[in-house]
């Protein structure tokens, strides 16, 4: 697959459509563009020069052989401009909207047939295209001010749609953890989810991959290329288009047929193949696997210092398929000897609002090796709950090895704990039930992974 290094770490670009003034498309794309680690070509041949750079009339005036072509100008000009880059090109990026989405399925196949004749790779049409921050490489048309994108990271995206790949993309720099690579597909004319997937399957600074779809083109490729790549680490898959009403909306999006949902869900638990419920629950499992490597097990043991959070990820647990086993009798022994007879001992443990961080450590040390995963609630809006917590969970992390989730809400010293802990690669939710989320992504509850 390393014909793709071209794509995701072109030398050179051409951007056919581009423009000088930055409130047009072509404009704020060319300005994301010049970032590149390598060379940028403004095509338009209204223009002499773009922002410092010569600008060419056509891509057949660019010297050499670009490894990447981007074209932005209407959809019923894109073939005669396509048929110009045989030869010139490697892969073309066709942002235009107008082909099968809305009907033109005949104009989608012109540019088939195109590409195929002048052996060019497509990517789209209708699409945002590529988002590499290792290689500097941005092809969005989105002005940084108002659309400001991650940093460097470990998370993948692989998107069928362009918004929700935004959407990830804000949500990852949100969490605080970062990007190795971003790709919307569009209508997939070309290339499709399957060949990334392999792609990324053996890419160095990639860890987990986040998949949003809304179609399968060839369904047995997909299903080898999505467990080939789940083989070596994390694929979290979100499938659109499950209803009648969301087949067709998937249909006037990128013109492909969604099928029929029962037959994919089944196919995926067939394959051991991981399927989330939804966005939130995408955005919760990515963060999660981002900080740490998934392990075997779903017995969970949940911390707390208020009883009615303990309550709320007890239920989403059971929705989640994790188990909270009682603690075994010598563990309740040894707590009680060391805890207020007010403190809960049992699972959920409650240390109440009366806690002390160095409750929350001898109940993880007492609990180390009778649990898969742990779930610590932190309520900061109590004296005894400090800083020192992050210096305890993270030893505690480091030293056992076993997932580790925390949730913290709003006070006190939220914002600055929240900030260790996740420096020190433990993630940290808003809520009880994302933080349950979390931790069943890094259990193997559902034999979703494989690595």
């Amino acid at each position: 697959m390393k014909e793709l290094n071209q794509l995701f770490f072109p030398k050179s670009v051409a951007l056919i459509g581009a423009s000088p003034h930055e409130e047009k498309l072509g404009g704020i794309a060319l300005r994301n563009l010049m970032g590149l680690k390598g060379n940028v070509y403004p095509v338009n041949p209204s223009y002499e020069e773009m922002l410092g750079q010569r600008c060419y009339p056509s891509i057949s005036a660019v010297p050499g052989v670009v490894d990447l072509a981007v074209i932005m100008r209407p959809a019923v000009e894109v073939p005669a401009i396509l048929a110009e880059h045989a030869g010139k090109a490697r892969f073309v990026l066709i942002v235009s909207a107008g082909f099968a989405e809305v009907g033109a399925a005949d104009l989608q196949d012109e540019i088939i047939r195109i590409g195929r004749e002048g052996k060019l790779r497509l990517v789209g049409p209708n699409c945002l295209g590529i988002f590499n921050p290792y290689h500097r490489l941005d092809t969005m048309f989105l002005p940084h001010a108002s659309q400001k994108r991650p940093r460097r990271g470990n998370v993948a995206v692989v998107s069928q749609s362009g918004a929700v790949m935004m959407c990830v993309l804000d949500a990852i720099r949100m969490a605080n953890t970062g990007v190795s690579k971003a790709i919307n597909y569009g209508n997939a004319a070309d290339l499709d989810a399957p060949e990334v997937y392999e792609y990324l399957a053996g890419d160095d600074s990639t860890a987990v991959v986040v998949s949003y779809l809304e179609s399968v083109g060839d369904g047995r490729r997909f299903l080898e290329a999505a467990r080939y790549l789940s083989q070596r680490k994390p694929l979290l898959i979100l499938k659109a288009g499950k209803g009648a009403g969301g087949r067709a909306a998937a249909f006037s999006h990128t013109g492909r047929l969604a099928g029929d949902y029962r037959v994919f869900h089944s196919l995926m638990n067939q394959f051991g193949l991981r399927e989330v419920a939804g966005f939130d629950e995408l955005l919760d499992a990515a963060k999660a696997v981002s900080y740490q490597r998934p392990a075997p097990g779903n017995r969970v043991c949940v911390i707390t210092n208020g009883g009615g959070s303990g309550v709320l990820a007890t239920d989403e647990c059971s929705r989640q398929g994790l188990e909270l086993p009682e603690l075994p009798e010598v563990v309740r022994n040894l707590l009680r000897q060391d805890f207020p007879s007010f403190y809960t001992v049992a699972n959920p443990i409650d240390l109440t609002g009366q806690v002390r961080i160095e409750d929350y450590r001898a109940a993880l040390l007492a609990v180390r090796d009778a649990y898969d995963g742990f779930l610590v609630i932190a309520l900061t809006g109590v004296a005894g709950v400090t800083l020192g917590l992050a210096e305890y969970l993270r030893t505690f992390k480091e030293t056992v090895g076993k997932p580790l989730v925390v949730h913290i809400a709003q006070g006190g010293v939220a914002p600055r704990l929240i900030r260790l802990l996740e420096q020190a690669g433990i993630p940290v939710y808003r809520s009880p039930e994302r933080a349950v989320r979390g931790l069943a992504a890094l259990l193997d509850s559902r034999g979703g992974w494989h690595g």
